[in-house]
């Protein structure tokens, strides 16, 4: 089996585990390949150097070592080449990562085929701004419309099919997938949804209504996105928690399933309540 290893350097305990793993995998008979620009970090001589666009295409499958933001994206990055990501943790929460140091050993039984994989739905937005420019972002997690400068609340629009949904004020829309449905969205109040389950979730952020609640749409809608506000100020586009674009009142915004499938591996066999209850019922530590 070809590894592409995939680590984070910001996180503390990142190489020391990553060399664990290293260990592990070599033991199985696994060939090890990163990225040539880590090569000063990794001291290492059973990995083999590259450019991922030369290496990645010949990988089974990429192990991501760091936390959610570092899972996501490499996930994204790499759901082009059409790669399952195993992720081992070294961040707070983890909760993509399916390895979590304490169960490390559990790589032999993953080079041993022992696992399963989920596939799991991406979000597109399609901006089509004023100018005849079209801007196009994908999102594993949110796409998300938030309030910008100068702006204190927003009136936002949103239909699906040509039929208006909602008219709301609020100060921003949360756009998720089922595997955002534990980020930004759960946050604003959204439903836990189960990740296997495609759908697009609609999430409010603090609207100005007694009964604005977040709504659930089939997987294939395609939904549309306008809004207004005083003196017209600027609306920022994120996706996956990056601003990517600054949206104006005569521009708009279109929502829908992504070609793109993230695959994420599951080694542990711990089903997805089983993280709920660990890694959301209890208060975080450090």
């Amino acid at each position: 089996m070809k590894i592409f290893l995939c680590p984070n350097l910001e996180k503390k305990a990142c190489m020391e585990y990553l060399h664990e793993a290293c260990e592990i995998l070599i033991s199985k008979g696994c060939g090890l390949y990163a990225d040539k620009a880590l090569s000063g970090y990794i001291d290492d001589k059973s990995v083999v150097f590259g450019t991922p666009s030369e290496l990645v295409p010949t990988c089974d499958c990429i192990l991501v070592v760091g936390g959610d933001g570092t899972i996501l994206k490499h996930a994204k990055k790499f759901a082009l080449y059409k790669k399952a990501v195993l992720g081992l943790n070294s961040g707070r929460l983890g909760f993509m990562a399916t390895l979590e140091h304490n169960e490390i050993n559990l790589l032999e039984r993953f080079c041993d085929g022992d696992y399963t994989v989920s596939n799991r739905m991406m979000l597109k937005a399609v901006a089509h701004l004023k100018s005849g420019e079209i801007k196009e972002f994908d999102a594993l997690n949110d796409i998300v419309f938030a309030k910008g400068d100068g702006c204190k609340i927003a009136d936002f629009e949103v239909s699906k099919n040509g039929n208006v949904v909602t008219s709301i004020r609020a100060d921003g829309l949360i756009f998720s997938t089922p595997t955002g449905a534990t980020a930004y969205s759960l946050s604003a109040g959204g439903p836990i949804i189960e990740p296997e389950l495609d759908s697009i979730e609609f999430t409010q952020i603090c609207p100005h209504s007694l009964f604005a609640r977040s709504m659930l749409f089939t997987p294939d809608s395609e939904l549309t996105v306008k809004y207004s506000a005083n003196n017209n100020p600027a609306v920022r586009l994120e996706v996956d928690g990056v601003a990517k674009l600054l949206i104006s009142p005569d521009d708009r915004v279109s929502i829908m399933r992504s070609e793109k499938v993230v695959s994420l591996i599951d080694i542990s066999g711990s089903s997805f309540y089983d993280s709920v209850n660990r890694k959301l019922a209890r208060p975080l530590k450090g």
